[in-house]
């Protein structure tokens, strides 16, 4: 199938990008929703994004079929791995759960359309309307698709026109999520606009901040300071830096049982989008006392992980990141070596899939003849981010201060803890969590999944686009 040049990220990589275009661009954009968007109603793009999600999970879906086709060789997500991250997104995307997140943030779905409020505000004789920016600029990160789909649902929910800067090697499947927008109602399409250029093309950005009344970023901290200090002042930003994540397993999981059933969630999470995303978990840490010990639980979740690359492959790396993952690996394998010799008169160090020393400071498992994914457990529960695809560490614990004290040196960049728990225990831990500071917590195995109405860094995703009118009758 070949697309329409509809928008600027379907020419060739040839053609020149400037700042004059992007700024026609943007003000095209503007007039199209000033025409065809500002005056939509609530209910009608639910439904047009609840409807192209369900074809978007269609197997036979002529977009879903060449996201499949394309995206691998651009992500270099393998063809398992993108379905299931688009699955789980679009499983999101229904009536029901988008009218849900207009009314969370906003308190009353109706508040897009007219001046209303929930009782309490009618009883203080109250009313609010809220509004979209006439043009919301995303520059979006290049590790996850899922985050530049949700911002454009996002923008749409509340009438923006948008213009969607795609990072290099990304742009695929937000092209993708446009194409069938407009593909559904062209005038839609008419406000969308997505582009590609290298980063660093400062005069190219400052063209597309100066017509945009918002703009969104994610990246790391350096590239969201830089881009803060170049928007113009009458103009919102929502930045949203560097974040990493971990998991807790409670003592009452590990039984053998259960132990494997944890472990199967927690490779899920590590597998999801190839541990890429700021949700995914660098470090499992694990309560002691359990019927299963740590090194036992990262066992098993070495086997859970052969087993996810069996069905989902990870895809091919860049050299360099390859390289990296054996670097890292080797460092470990000489640590665990080293521990046994002090402990044994020899020690021959086996090959193949599973390399191991006895119990106590360092042990490795790790995929044959590759680099496909690698468990690390060390006795020293001192936090260590990851290499990431789909490389991990698990550490033990007395309990979860414990493993919250020895990752504190990450406190302000933690965004999601997924337990392993008991129910029980759930809303104790999430509290002791909350308190601490973390973000966001879920059940292990749903880590890479946030609901659509999840607070990202703590913080509502339609209440930060919006301005208000407040009506006092």
């Amino acid at each position: 199938m070949n697309l329409p040049h509809l928008f600027l990220a379907d020419l060739p990589p040839e053609a020149a990008m400037t700042p004059a275009l992007v700024r026609d661009a943007g003000i095209a954009v503007k007039r199209n929703r000033a025409q065809w968007l500002a005056h939509r109603k609530t209910q009608e793009l639910v439904e047009l994004v609840a409807f192209a999600a369900e074809r978007w999970l269609a197997p036979e879906d002529k977009f879903r079929r060449l996201a499949l086709q394309l995206a691998p060789a651009e992500t270099g997500f393998g063809p398992a791995t993108i379905a299931r991250g688009l699955d789980a997104f679009f499983r999101k995307l229904t009536v029901e759960n988008l009218a849900g997140v207009i009314a969370q943030d906003l308190g009353d779905a109706r508040r897009l359309d007219e001046f209303a409020a929930p009782l309490p505000e009618l009883r203080a004789g109250r009313m609010a309307l809220a509004r979209g920016p006439d043009l919301i600029a995303h520059i979006a990160a290049g590790n996850l698709p899922d985050s530049a789909l949700t911002s454009m649902v996002l923008g749409l929910l509340v009438r923006s026109a948008q213009f969607v800067k795609c990072a290099r090697g990304a742009s695929v499947l937000p092209r993708l999520f446009a194409h069938s927008l407009a593909d559904l109602e062209p005038k839609i399409g008419g406000c969308i606009e997505l582009a590609v250029w290298p980063g660093g093309a400062g005069e190219i950005e400052d063209a597309l901040f100066a017509e945009a009344d918002c703009v969104t970023a994610q990246g790391s901290d350096a590239t969201i300071a830089s881009i803060r200090q170049r928007i113009p002042r009458r103009s919102r930003f929502i930045g949203h830096g560097h974040k990493l994540s971990f998991g807790f397993v409670g003592a009452e999981m590990l039984s053998s049982f259960m132990g494997r059933k944890t472990a199967e969630r927690a490779a899920a999470d590590v597998t999801a989008w190839n541990q890429l995303g700021c949700l995914s978990p660098h470090v499992v840490y694990v309560e002691e006392r359990g019927a299963l010990a740590p090194e036992g639980f990262a066992e098993q979740l070495a086997k859970a992980l052969a087993e996810r690359e069996q069905a989902e492959p990870r895809g091919v790396l860049p050299v360099e990141e390859a390289a990296l993952i054996a670097g890292r690996r080797s460092v470990h394998e000489m640590r665990a070596a080293r521990f046994a010799a002090t402990r044994d008169e020899a020690v021959t160090v086996p090959r193949g899939a599973f390399f191991e020393a006895p119990s106590g400071a360092t042990q490795v498992w790790a995929s044959e003849g590759s680099t496909a994914w690698t468990v690390v457990y060390e006795a020293d529960a001192r936090f260590h981010t990851s290499c990431l695809n789909r490389f991990v560490y698990v550490k033990p614990c007395r309990d979860l201060a414990e493993a919250l004290h020895h990752a504190d040196p990450q406190r302000e960049h933690v965004s999601t803890v997924g337990l392993g728990v008991t129910e029980g225990r759930m809303a104790e831990l999430a509290l002791q969590l909350a308190r601490w500071g973390v973000p966001r917590v879920c059940p292990l195995g749903r880590m890479q999944e946030p609901p659509l109405g999840w607070r990202h860094d703590g913080r509502p995703a339609l209440g930060e686009l919006v301005t208000w009118t407040d009506l006092e009758t």
